[in-house]
């Protein structure tokens, strides 16, 4: 007898937690604390190709705004393990930072912003269109996703000039980001152009 084979873990159903809107309370805050375990934090480490995600804590509380809207007050917590961009080690990250999400029935810009007045004011990436359901859990995966750094990198690892990987001395600042970028020595040959331009 043939076995199914089976389907890799899927990080949203490991933490999925839909809430539905009519059932809310609208007179006082609905909490929620989401702390996936191991199997759902590997699904999700595999979502994000982390290295491993040894902690994800996700708490808050959902409220009405208005007689139809709702805000999500979140604080997220979490370590995540990624590769180094320069040695390709482990790079371990502490994430803790503060997550709103605002729940609009009619998430649509105001009449001057559709019209490209004047007045329009700029887009607001915190709000979400409300549908039937809230799902804390989504909002965890997308908030951490965000929160990674893109160029995660070890303490005391640099480029030479030549490319090769060289340690930093004991008490080296921090790789500058800008520096390690491809167009950063164009930028500053520029600038020393810029500079000497007067001295004539």
């Amino acid at each position: 007898m043939n076995e199914k084979p089976q389907s890799p873990p899927d990080p949203a159903a490991a933490t999925r937690l839909p809430l539905r809107v009519a059932a809310l309370s609208t007179r006082r805050a609905n909490r929620f604390h989401l702390r996936p375990d191991a199997e759902g934090r590997a699904a999700i480490a595999a979502e994000l190709d982390l290295v491993a995600l040894r902690k994800l804590d996700f708490r808050g509380a959902l409220q009405a705004e208005g007689r139809q809207d709702w805000r999500l007050e979140g604080q997220l917590g979490a370590t995540v393990v990624q590769t180094c961009v320069i040695s390709a080690e482990p790079v371990t990250t502490r994430i803790d930072l503060p997550v709103t999400r605002l729940f609009r029935d009619d998430p649509t810009p105001g009449p001057a912003a559709q019209e490209g007045g004047e007045a329009e004011m700029p887009e607001d990436d915190r709000i979400e269109p409300l549908g039937s359901e809230i799902d804390p859990g989504a909002v965890m995966i997308e908030a951490l996703a965000l929160a990674l750094p893109d160029y995660p990198r070890k303490p005391g690892t640099a480029l030479g000039e030549d490319g090769a990987l060289v340690a930093a001395p004991p008490g080296a600042a921090p790789i500058d980001e800008g520096a390690a970028h491809p167009f950063a020595a164009l930028a500053a040959l520029r600038r020393g152009n810029d500079d000497g331009a007067g001295d004539d």
